[in-house]
C-alpha cells in the first residue's frame, strides 16, 4: 500500500481583501497597516517559503510551496488546507505530526498576527483547541489496508462511500481516502470541500454551546430573588461582558451566509465533484437550515441580555435616588444645627469649644453619611422577570 498524500485544514471567515494582505505578505513580509516590521519578517522567515502563486479556481487563492515540500492552499473565503506528498506508512504518524505543527505553530500565529487589528475574535473562541480532520490519501490500497489503518488511529468507523473514481472511510479525527483511478487535484477538490463543511458545522456547534453559556450566566443572575445594593455593579459589569460578546458573534454568524451559499454554487458546477455531491451535497442546505436556526436562537440571546441590562439599569437607577435622599437627610441635619447656632449664640466666636463642636459636627456628617451608605449597600433589591419552566415535555 502507498500513502501518497496528507492534509489538514481549517476555515474562519476571510474575504478578497484579505486575500490580498495574506499575498503580501507572502511575497515579502509587507503589511498596509500598523504592525512591526521586525515581527512580520521573522513570522514569514518561519514559514520556509519555497514559491508563492496567486491563482482563480472557483475562488481567488494562493498556493505557497515550502521548502519542507508542504503545499498550503489559502483561499478568499477563509479555508487554509496544508498538504504534503512527502509521506510514507512507516512514518506516517511523525509526517501527521510535522503538518499539524507547521500549521499550528508557523502558519496559525503569522494569520493571527496579519489580521489582530480591528475587530476582535470573542475571547470564548480565541483559545479553542482545534481538532483537525486528518485526510489519510492511499493509491489502489485494499479493503483490508484501510482497515489497518483505522485499527491504528481510531478503531471506530463512522461512516464509508465508495464510488469508481476513490472510496472514502472515515473515523473521528481521521478520513482514509482510497483513490483508484481519479487524479490528485480532483482528491483536493473533495478534502477542500470536506473541510469546509466541517469546520462551518463546528463554528455552528461552537455558538450554540456559546449561548447554552451565557444564557445560563443571566439565568444565574436574574434568577435571585434579590440582589445587594453592593453587587449591582458587579452583575452589570459581567452584562455588558456578555453584551459584547453576543454583538461579536452576532456579527460573525451573519457573515456565513455568504460563504456557505458561494461554495455550494462552486461545488455544484464542479463536474469532479458530482458523485461526492450525489452523498453529501444535501449537506449544503442542512448547515444553511442550522445556521438559521443559529441566527435566530442568538437573536433571542442578544434580546435575553439587554433586557437583562435594562433590569439592572433600573435597579442603578433606584440606588442612584436612595443615595440621593441620603445625601439630603444628611444635608438637612448639617442646615439645621447651623440655624440652631445662630438663634442661640447673639455673635460667633473663635473658641476650643467651638472647634470641638465643629468636628464633632462634621465626624456626625461623615458618620451618617457611611451609615446611609451602608444600609444602601446592604439593602436587597427585587427582580422582577418572568419565570419559565425549561423541562418542556
Amino acid at each position: 500500500m502507498k500513502i501518497s498524500n496528507i492534509y489538514i485544514g481549517g476555515w474562519f471567515q476571510r474575504t478578497m481583501l484579505q486575500l490580498s494582505e495574506v499575498y503580501d505578505f507572502l511575497r515579502n513580509g509587507e503589511s498596509q497597516i500598523k504592525l512591526s516590521k521586525k515581527k512580520l519578517t521573522e513570522l514569514r522567515k518561519d514559514l520556509e517559503i519555497g514559491s508563492v502563486e496567486y491563482g482563480v479556481s472557483g475562488e481567488e487563492f494562493i498556493q505557497v510551496i515550502t521548502s519542507e515540500r508542504l503545499k498550503v492552499k489559502i483561499f478568499e473565503d477563509g479555508l487554509i488546507v496544508v498538504g504534503s506528498d512527502n509521506v510514507s506508512e512507516e512514518t506516517l504518524f511523525a509526517d501527521v505530526e510535522r503538518l499539524k505543527d507547521y500549521y499550528e505553530q508557523k502558519l496559525s500565529p503569522a494569520i493571527n498576527y496579519l489580521f489582530s487589528l480591528g475587530a476582535p475574535v470573542p475571547k470564548e473562541l480565541a483559545h479553542i483547541e482545534n481538532i483537525f480532520p486528518y485526510f489519510i490519501v492511499c493509491d489502489n490500497a485494499t479493503r483490508e489496508d484501510i482497515a489497518e489503518l483505522l485499527a491504528k488511529t481510531e478503531r471506530q468507523k463512522y461512516f464509508e462511500f465508495d464510488n469508481k473514481n476513490y472510496s472514502v472511510l472515515r473515523g473521528d479525527k481521521y478520513y482514509f481516502i482510497n483513490n483508484k483511478k481519479t487524479s490528485h487535484t480532483n482528491i483536493e477538490r473533495y478534502v477542500e470541500e470536506q473541510v469546509f463543511i466541517r469546520e462551518f458545522k463546528g463554528q455552528l456547534h461552537r455558538y450554540l454551546n456559546l449561548h447554552r453559556i451565557i444564557w445560563e450566566k443571566i439565568d444565574a443572575v436574574k434568577d435571585r430573588a434579590k440582589v445587594r445594593g453592593s453587587d449591582v455593579i458587579k452583575f452589570s459589569t459581567k452584562l455588558e461582558a456578555y453584551a459584547k460578546t453576543v454583538t461579536l458573534i452576532d456579527g460573525r454568524i451573519r457573515q456565513m451566509s455568504t460563504y456557505i451559499s458561494t461554495r455550494e454554487r462552486i461545488a455544484k458546477q464542479d463536474k469532479d465533484l458530482e458523485e461526492f455531491l450525489a452523498i453529501s451535497g444535501f449537506r449544503y442546505e442542512t448547515l444553511r437550515n442550522t445556521l438559521d436556526y443559529i441566527r435566530d436562537l442568538w437573536d433571542m440571546t442578544k434580546n435575553y441580555v439587554q433586557g437583562a441590562q435594562k433590569l439592572f439599569d433600573s435597579i442603578k437607577q433606584d440606588i442612584t435616588s436612595s443615595s440621593i435622599n441620603s445625601l439630603t437627610i444628611v444635608t438637612s441635619m448639617s442646615a439645621g444645627a447651623g440655624i440652631l447656632s445662630l438663634f442661640t449664640e447673639s455673635a460667633p466666636e473663635f473658641t476650643s469649644f467651638g472647634f470641638v463642636y465643629f468636628f464633632v459636627l462634621a465626624f456626625v456628617g461623615w458618620a451618617a453619611t457611611k451609615i446611609l451608605s451602608k444600609i444602601n449597600q446592604r439593602r436587597k433589591y427585587e427582580i422582577s422577570d418572568v419565570d419559565y419552566d425549561k423541562n418542556i415535555k
